[in-house]
């Protein structure tokens, strides 16, 4: 019997959002360290496309929040999961 695949889209945005997290994770370092913006350089400063790359940082770190919140307060314990499915 085939296994069945679970969570693709649910794994897809996860690998996603962290890497946006990531990746702005590392501006803010280069912002801290060497006052050095490198999405706002490459959006322009105080541009249309540099709001984009934030907005996308800022929703990826949301993602991740929830997700982090759904597995500690909601989802079950991988123990109980292996004993109800034998």
């Amino acid at each position: 019997m085939a296994k069945k695949e679970t969570g693709g889209f649910l794994k897809w945005m996860n690998f996603i959002s962290f890497g946006l997290v990531l990746f702005g994770g590392l501006n803010w370092l280069l912002i801290g360290l060497f006052q050095f913006d490198l999405f706002g350089i490459l959006g322009g400063f105080d541009g249309f496309v540099s709001r984009i790359f934030y907005t996308a940082f800022g929703l990826g770190a949301l993602w991740l929040l929830a997700y982090v919140l759904y597995r500690v307060f909601m989802a079950k314990p991988a123990a109980a999961t292996k004993k109800s499915n034998a």
